[in-house]
C-alpha cells in the first residue's frame, strides 16, 4: 500500500462520502417528488409500474457495459460524467416544466436516465473505494457508506413531501441539480484519486471482449461464482419482504397511509442502526460467519412478518429486519474488494448491478400473481422458511468459508 494512502486516506474517504450523499440526497428528493407527481395526478397502477420499469431496466441493461468502463477508464471520470449527465437532465426538465411543457412522458424519459446515471455509478463506486481506503478499513467504510446512504432513504421522502406541500415541483429538480455540482466540485477540486493500473494502459481489446474475460473470470473464480449463485436465489426470495410488504399492510392492517409511511421509516431506521453497528463492530473474524447471521436472522423475521397480528410488532420487525441488510451487505461488498483483483472489479461489480436490479422484479413475476389468489402472509413464510434453509448454504460451503476468513 502507498504511503500517501496510508495517510491522506481518512481525508480523502470523509470528502468522497460526503459527496456522494449529497449527491444522492438530490436524486432521492426527486425520485420520490416524480413518484408522488405520477400517482397524485394520474392515480393510475400502469402508469407506476410504467416508471418503476423505466427506473431499473436501463440500469440492468448498461450495468455489464459500465462495469467494462470502470475497469477501462478513470473511475473518478466516470462517477463525475454520471453525476452530470443527470444533473444537466434534470435542469433541462426543470426548465420544460417551467415552460408549462408537463407532459408524464418526459418524467419516463428523466427516470430512464437516471437510471443510466446509477448504473454508470455503482460499478465506479464499488470499485474506486479500494482504491482510496487500506484493506483493514473497508469494512468500517462501507458499514459507515450503508448507515449515510439509510438515512438519505429516511429522510429524503419526508422532506420531498414537505417540499412539495410549499414548493413546486421545479424547486426540487433545481435542488437536485445544486447537490450534483457540489458532489463534482469535491471530486474535481478535492479529491486526489490515482487512475487505476489498467486505466493507464492503451486498450488492446474490444468492450465485448473484456465484457467476455469478466464473465470467465467470474465463472472460474470459485468463491465469486458461489457469492453470486446465493445473491441471485436470495434476492428472489426476498422479493415479497421487499414489494408486497405495503399491500400486506393495507389488506390486513388498514390503508392509513401513516402505516405505510410507518414501515419504510422502521426499515430505514433499523439499516442507519445496523450500518452503524456493522462500522464500529466490524463483524465476526470470519465474514461469511456475519453474513450467515444476517441471512438466518433476515428468514426468521421474513417469516414472522406473515404471522405478527399486532401492527406495533410487525414494525419492530422491520426494524430488525432492516438491521440485517447491512450486516449482510457490507461484509459480502468489502469480500469482493478484497478477493478479486482491482483490473475486474468493474466488471464484477457490474454483474452483481445486474444481480441485483433484476432478481427481485423477476421474483416479483412469480410472487406479484400468486399475491393475488394466496395471501401475502402465507409468501412470507413459505419465502421466509426457505430464506432461513439457505442461510445454511454460506457455511455449508468450503469455498465461502475460507473465503471469508481474515486477511492474514
Amino acid at each position: 500500500m502507498s504511503l500517501d494512502k496510508q495517510t491522506n486516506w481518512k481525508k480523502n474517504i470523509i470528502l468522497f462520502l460526503s459527496g456522494q450523499t449529497i449527491s444522492l440526497f438530490g436524486s432521492s428528493l426527486v425520485q420520490y417528488a416524480i413518484m408522488w407527481y405520477i400517482t397524485l395526478t394520474t392515480q393510475s397502477g400502469v402508469m407506476m409500474t410504467i416508471s418503476i420499469i423505466c427506473g431499473f431496466v436501463p440500469a440492468f441493461i448498461l450495468s455489464p457495459v459500465a462495469g467494462v468502463w470502470a475497469d477501462r477508464y478513470n473511475r473518478k471520470l466516470l462517477i463525475i460524467l454520471s453525476d452530470s449527465m443527470i444533473a444537466v437532465s434534470t435542469l433541462i426538465l426543470a426548465i420544460l416544466f417551467l415552460m408549462g411543457y408537463d407532459a408524464l412522458w418526459l418524467l419516463f424519459v428523466m427516470s430512464a436516465i437516471r437510471s443510466l446515471g446509477t448504473g454508470i455509478q455503482i460499478p465506479a463506486v464499488g470499485a474506486i473505494l479500494p482504491q482510496i481506503v487500506p484493506e483493514d478499513k473497508l469494512t468500517a467504510v462501507n458499514g459507515t457508506n450503508g448507515s449515510l446512504q439509510a438515512f438519505v432513504t429516511l429522510v429524503s421522502p419526508m422532506v420531498s413531501g414537505a417540499l412539495l406541500t410549499m414548493a413546486t415541483i421545479e424547486t426540487i429538480f433545481f435542488i437536485d441539480v445544486i447537490t450534483a455540482a457540489i458532489a463534482i466540485t469535491i471530486l474535481l477540486a478535492f479529491l486526489n484519486i490515482p487512475v487505476h493500473a489498467k486505466a493507464l494502459e492503451k486498450q488492446k481489446t474490444s468492450y465485448f471482449s473484456d465484457f467476455q474475460q469478466g464473465i470467465t473470470y467470474i465463472i472460474n473464480h470459485e468463491f465469486v461464482k458461489r457469492l453470486f449463485v446465493f445473491l441471485a436465489f436470495f434476492f428472489v426470495l426476498a422479493a415479497p419482504a421487499a414489494f408486497l410488504t405495503p399491500l400486506q399492510v393495507t389488506r390486513s392492517f388498514g390503508d392509513d397511509v401513516w402505516r405505510l409511511t410507518a414501515i419504510e421509516i422502521a426499515f430505514s431506521l433499523g439499516m442507519m442502526f445496523g450500518g452503524i453497528i456493522i462500522a464500529s463492530w466490524g463483524g465476526f473474524k470470519n465474514r461469511i460467519h456475519t453474513m450467515t447471521l444476517a441471512s438466518l436472522i433476515f428468514g426468521v423475521c421474513t417469516f414472522a412478518l406473515g404471522l405478527v397480528p399486532v401492527f406495533w410488532i410487525y414494525l419492530i420487525f422491520m426494524v430488525i429486519t432492516g438491521i440485517t441488510m447491512p450486516f449482510f451487505h457490507t461484509p459480502a461488498t468489502v469480500l469482493l474488494q478484497e478477493k478479486v483483483e482491482g483490473d475486474y472489479l468493474g466488471r464484477v461489480f457490474g454483474v452483481l448491478g445486474m444481480i441485483a436490479t433484476s432478481m427481485m422484479p423477476l421474483g416479483m413475476l412469480v410472487f406479484g400473481p400468486i399475491a393475488d389468489i394466496v395471501k401475502i402472509e402465507w409468501l412470507l413464510i413459505g419465502t421466509g422458511l426457505l430464506l432461513f434453509i439457505q442461510g445454511f448454504f454460506l457455511v455449508g460451503s468450503k469455498v465461502l468459508m475460507e473465503a471469508g476468513k481474515p486477511v492474514s
